[in-house]
């Protein structure tokens, strides 16, 4: 008889108790900072040889308190949470998005007429369009908790075309940190990294291609065999009771919903279209930057403009719900260009969504306590996910205020002495994936680490570009995995996974990919590459 799994809720507040007990034995231990600027950027990074021995901070009645702390650490991804969940249950009250779905799948069968389409399979070509969509989104520009607005999206889906919730995560959330991990001009990592390393930013990207590929294309064989597994048998999923959920709110009548236009529906055309108008007069250009060295100007909110007019028209005159997909389409652009184009992050593209929301309940004719009521609503259900995320980043409250982080690194670096470039760079690596667990932000761990690394690579004589791919993958893969991670938390809680069944399903994958980042690290160490 299998033992109850413990509450997600009881695993986190574990590893913080834990934490919290090694305060008290492990040696605290600091490195020394300065500020130095970074491709015009002023970052903190440790000072060479700094490290030094402090007292220890034992931590125990702190770990009633990091719930509160963890919670204002997180704010900007749990505020981000609530408005997607409260912003997404507007819209799901006009049954736009089972329309939505209902049109996607009829349409995909008739496509099965090709005989060509119909022996690789509809689901598999739209599986894998789909994960290399957001594999890309993440080796350009670090997609990371951009995907939390699109898993209400892609889930059902998954759900609509006999799948389960974990198959629609992994094409939204796992698709996006795989490209994250096999990053091509990622900012956040490649960009810091880099920079810290005294690397022309973005150089070696050809090899990068190759890893992204390789990665990308392992990680969608993997995800279509176990679709077609599921597809067979529904029953074989960790989640299927727990999907009951998500089946509950696709099974609607849809022949029951009366497809039609309404006045309210026309004005928020017309109210979108003039605020267009606005825009494009103010930005007729916009430079959409890729990396930090790529970019190209175009016209592009006059082009979007020019869009919408046509196909927000002829959507209002369909159905409301096709204008309020067509909501949601343009939002998904416009979250591209903002953050290409106008660095948006989570304050701005929160705004996005919210007006989103706002917009498509008035498009289905709600009043304003409709669309406040429906608000509310999505708030409270999305609410234990917000506070999972705040009580994971107590994690690294504990360890911060225990001097626990600088120790363990100093420890684990003091560890790579006079052994071969191949075996160095695995142990980078296997540094990198473990600091991962405890330090789940890219860009602290680079300012944290790369220093020291780099420096290290020219004693050994390894390229300092095959440090920085040792980090890459060090930091890319266990994001998928560590509890620590507020996105993945974050995830998992829309979602409707328990963390402890994630886990289950996932880990043996996780090992597997992590084993073919270290054979793609190798050619760096013995072969000469352009760039390394």
């Amino acid at each position: 008889m299998l033992k109850k799994v413990p509450h997600t809720y009881t695993i986190i507040f574990s590893i913080i108790v834990i934490c919290a007990i090694l305060s008290w034995f492990v040696q605290g231990g600091e490195y020394s900072r300065e500020k130095i600027s970074v491709d015009g950027i002023e970052r903190t990074v440790i000072v060479n040889n700094s490290y030094h021995e402090v007292e220890n901070t034992p931590q125990t009645w702190q770990v009633f308190s990091v719930l509160l702390r963890g919670i204002e650490k997180q704010s900007g991804i749990i505020a981000f949470i609530l408005i997607i969940g409260g912003a997404f249950w507007i819209m799901n009250s006009s049954k736009a998005i089972d329309v939505g779905i209902f049109s996607f799948l009829k349409s995909t069968k008739k496509l099965e007429r090709v005989k060509a389409i119909k022996f690789i399979g509809v689901n598999n070509i739209v599986i894998t369009l789909i994960v290399i969509l957001f594999s890309s989104f993440g080796a350009i520009f670090g997609m990371s908790e951009e995907t939390l607005a699109f898993i209400v999206i892609i889930i059902p889906l998954a759900i609509s075309m006999g799948y389960d919730s974990i198959t629609g995560l992994c094409m939204v959330y796992v698709a996006a940190h795989i490209g994250f991990a096999g990053a091509i001009l990622n900012p956040f990592t490649i960009g810091i990294a880099q920079g810290l390393s005294d690397l022309p930013l973005f150089s070696g990207f050809e090899y990068r291609i190759l890893c992204w590929f390789v990665l990308t294309s392992i990680f969608i064989i993997w995800l279509l065999r176990y679709a077609r597994k599921i597809k067979k048998n529904p029953k074989l999923s960790l989640t299927y009771n727990i999907d009951s959920y998500w089946r509950k709110e696709r099974d609607t009548k849809l022949q029951d919903i009366v497809y039609k236009s309404n006045k309210s529906a026309w004005f928020v055309y017309f109210f979108i279209l003039a605020t267009l108008i606005l825009f494009s007069i103010k930005y007729p250009e916009t430079t959409l930057t890729i990396g930090e060295n790529t970019s190209f100007t175009f016209f592009i909110m006059p082009l979007l403009t020019t869009i919408f007019a046509i196909s927000g028209f002829l959507s209002v005159r369909k159905s409301y719900h096709f204008f309020i997909l067509n909501i949601l389409a343009f939002t998904i652009i416009f979250l591209i260009v903002g953050v290409m184009g106008y660095g948006w992050y989570l304050a701005k593209i929160s705004g996005l969504f919210l007006a989103m929301g706002i917009t498509s309940g008035m498009a289905a004719g709600l009043n304003a306590d409709g669309i406040v009521k429906n608000f509310i609503t999505g708030v409270k259900d999305i609410m234990s996910a917000a506070l999972v995320v705040g009580l994971a980043g107590g994690i690294i409250i504990i360890l911060q205020d225990g001097h626990l982080i600088d120790s363990l690194l100093h420890s684990l670096a003091s560890s790579m002495k006079e052994i071969g470039k191949v075996a160095s760079l695995g142990m980078m690596y296997i540094i990198q994936t473990t600091i991962n667990i405890i330090i789940p932000s890219g860009s602290a761990k680079a300012a944290l680490t790369m220093p020291i690394m780099a420096l290290f690579s020219d004693v050994i004589g390894l390229s300092r570009q095959a440090t920085v791919m040792a980090y890459q993958f060090g930091d890319g893969f266990t994001n998928m995995i560590t509890p620590t991670s507020g996105v993945l938390i974050g995830a998992l809680g829309i979602a409707k996974i328990p963390y402890e069944i994630w886990v289950s399903f996932f880990w043996k994958f996780i090992l597997f990919i992590i084993l073919i980042g270290f054979l793609l690290l190798i050619p760096t160490a013995i072969f000469p590459i352009n760039g390394f």
